[in-house]
């Protein structure tokens, strides 16, 4: 099997290739990232360091760019996309919504088209909780309804879900889209909570904690969100024919979180424990002094909660991680990381 990861040197993608390549014998990999500057590009040279294998190539390239996406493909023929190339963040999307539009629309829109001029077996494709905008009913399951985005890039992601239903419909496109829940690990992106709290308390900066620290979010370890689309590349949604005479959609969306929300306070004071553990801060640190607590951000929503039922019902797996495993992995690789 032939599989393209888009997105291989993100936080996701690069562990989703090392995985494949040490668990399946069977499997190429091709990756393709575009490297670029959101935040520190050593960071995703690092990571593609770390993946050596004969059977893994890596292009550098842009989704974006259609005629890159369309070679490609006609080159290598794969089996399996998965779709993890995207301009991540909510916040960042408050600032820089072209960024969006390039990678999340014309992007995607560039990978459906490739799957249907070069017909894959399955598309696994990224979306994200943020979906679910401002609904109230908790815990989140796929069959509620999301029409309510708060954020350009919670609506950038349904469009993905939309647009790989309507090319499911017309050319029997097998697709799944997987829901993440606020992915958390070593190496992970700096610009989420866990990891810019971090660097500012080592530098003696404040760190702000949103909604007066009542949020709760379902952190979710890296090691269970690409085991769950490790699962998932092998079992694409089977194609039937509707009474119309055309494809019923083979078209499936899952949520994949822990199921366990946790209060943000809760989180900084673990997160506290493990970098004083780890060395990354002396025990004497006074992190009273550096935090503050302020409003919600506009396109921030107060909790997120995954049902995962569906995931483990037809793949027999749920995320497991406890936090503080999790947040003692990313405290140690951290200090090693910077040699703090």
């Amino acid at each position: 099997m032939k599989v393209l990861v888009t997105g291989a040197a993100g936080f996701i993608g690069s562990n989703l290739v090392m995985r494949l390549l040490e668990s399946e014998p069977d499997i190429e990999v091709v990756g393709l990232d575009n490297l670029n500057d959101y935040y520190d590009v050593s960071l995703k040279y690092w990571r593609l360091g770390r993946i050596s294998s004969p059977r893994w190539r890596f292009v550098k390239g842009d989704i974006a760019d259609k005629s890159l996406v369309d070679n490609l493909f006609y080159e290598e023929h794969f089996d399996v996309v998965v779709n993890l190339a995207a301009q991540a963040g909510v916040r960042y999307s408050i600032t820089n919504p072209d960024a969006y539009i390039q990678s999340n629309l014309i992007g995607f829109y560039n990978i459906l088209e490739a799957c249907r001029h070069h017909p894959v077996q399955h598309l696994v494709y990224a979306s994200s909780s943020s979906v679910y905008g401002s609904n109230v009913k908790v815990p989140y399951s796929t069959d509620d309804k999301v029409d309510n985005p708060v954020s350009l890039y919670a609506a950038t992601k349904k469009s993905n879900e939309l647009l790989a239903h309507a090319y499911g419909k017309l050319y029997d496109i097998p697709s799944t889209g997987l829901r993440f829940f606020t992915v958390y690990g070593p190496a992970g992106r700096p610009d989420m909570a866990y990891f810019g709290f971090t660097d500012k308390l080592l530098k003696g900066e404040t760190i702000k904690i949103f909604n007066y620290g009542n949020c709760m979010r379902d952190f979710t370890y890296v090691d269970d969100i690409v085991e769950g689309v490790q699962r998932v590349i092998h079992k694409a949604p089977k194609k039937r024919k509707g009474d119309d005479g055309l494809p019923v959609p083979p078209y499936a969306v899952y949520n994949i979180g822990n199921s366990s929300p946790e209060n943000l306070l809760d989180f900084v004071q673990i997160l506290q424990e493990e970098l004083v553990r780890a060395g990354v801060l002396p025990a004497d640190y006074d992190f009273e002094a550096h935090k503050e607590l302020v409003p919600m951000q506009p396109g921030d929503v107060p909790v997120t909660y995954a049902d995962t039922a569906p995931l483990e019902r037809d793949f027999g797996f749920k995320p497991h991680t406890p936090l503080r495993v999790g947040l003692r992995q990313f405290a140690e690789w951290y200090k090693e990381f910077y040699g703090v």
